[in-house]
């Protein structure tokens, strides 16, 4: 269970740091670009989108090599053990859609739980940033 817990936050830091740096470059970059205000927001959105593709992937690869190892659990239903089901598995626990045809079991329900969090706090991060970068812009407009 120490492993587990172990392995999970370190997974965890990775994205928030990851998150963290994504924002700090764009709030960097942004008010840096020769364009116009509502291309700087767009830049900003698509920026932001990326660091969340990569962030959860991090975790559909973490899924990926914990069910290989089987220390950790598996996961159930409409599932064949492929990198492309778990970043399917990934995708849905991170936005928090869980749409349920995916389970976790043992070990791994505790990350998809972290992960679940940390997705709703790096999106609401997100939307929190975005919302500072657009008021900057909402003259220019």
């Amino acid at each position: 269970m120490i492993f587990t817990f172990i392995i999970n936050s370190i997974i965890v830091g990775i994205a928030v740091l990851i998150h963290f740096e994504a924002l700090n470059g764009l709030s960097i970059l942004l008010p840096w670009l020769n364009i116009k205000p509502r291309l700087r927001v767009l830049v900003g959105v698509f920026g932001a989108l990326f660091a969340h593709v990569i962030e959860i992937w991090l975790f559909a690869f973490a899924y990926y090599f914990k069910i290989r190892s089987t220390y950790f659990g598996t996961l159930e239903g409409h599932f064949n053990n492929s990198l492309m089901d778990c970043s399917y598995f990934s995708f849905t626990t991170y936005t928090s859609l869980g749409i349920g045809d995916i389970k976790p079991t043992g070990d791994l329900r505790f990350l998809a739980g972290l992960e679940a969090l940390t997705g709703l706090v790096l999106i609401s991060w997100t939307a929190s940033f975005m919302f500072l970068e657009m008021q900057k812009q909402w003259k220019a407009m």
